[in-house]
């Protein structure tokens, strides 16, 4: 039999594991307005890598999908087709029960599971302001009452009431409150459906808030 007789050889089956990852993956691109090239330049991969995650014939790791999320502008859970019952847009004052982690208070000012997480926050004097906190998504904060202390990187800076602070969460930042009554903010970051994500606020334990 020549070489050109021979079959061609035949094309790898798609891995098995995450069926619903691969057709998320292009609509979502595409939902977001982005090429192959495009995209694949923003997540650090290789148009062909990309294309074969989209054929299914490569699986995500977990940092590509949290790298592909961010830059799609959506969840993880979303990218591997999980369907989210629908959410009450008005979350009432009644509903927002008071979390203590770290010393810390937090009361949730949004619905769960979205794509955000917002909370009002009492940081006490004195507590967690050794932690430094690095992780993936954007970050904005709002001082409603008391003086905050937040370093971001090398750079120390001193918030009061009405001063707000928006910053991308992979830079090194530190909070503590600068006076002995506390702090009081609002703060809202993007919660990528990880547990990366569970160390936005809380203690190095990972504590969800």
């Amino acid at each position: 039999m020549n070489a050109s007789d021979a079959a061609p050889p035949a094309a790898p089956a798609p891995d098995e594991g995450l069926p619903a990852v691969a057709p998320q993956l292009r609509s979502l691109r595409r939902r977001a307005g982005l090429t192959l090239e495009a995209a694949a330049r923003a997540a650090g991969l290789s148009p062909a890598h990309l294309s074969r995650l989209e054929t299914g014939h490569r699986q995500p790791s977990l940092p590509m999908l949290l790298a592909l999320a961010r830059i799609y502008a959506t969840t993880v859970s979303e990218l591997l087709g999980e369907t989210v019952a629908d959410r009450d847009a008005i979350v009432r004052a009644a509903d927002m029960e008071p979390t203590r982690a770290g010393g810390w208070t937090y009361v949730q000012a949004g619905a769960p599971g979205r794509g955000m997480q917002a909370l009002r926050v009492r940081v006490p004097y004195g507590s967690q302001g050794d932690i430094v906190r690095v992780h993936p998504g954007e970050e904005w904060l709002y001082v409603l009452k008391g003086r905050l202390r937040l370093r971001l990187g090398d750079t120390a800076h001193l918030l009061g009431p009405g001063d707000s602070a928006h910053f991308d969460s992979l830079t090194p930042h530190r909070l503590a409150a600068e006076d002995h009554d506390g702090v009081e903010l609002l703060f809202v970051h993007t919660l990528l459906q990880s547990p990366t994500a569970t160390l936005c606020l809380g203690p190095l334990t990972g504590e969800l808030p």
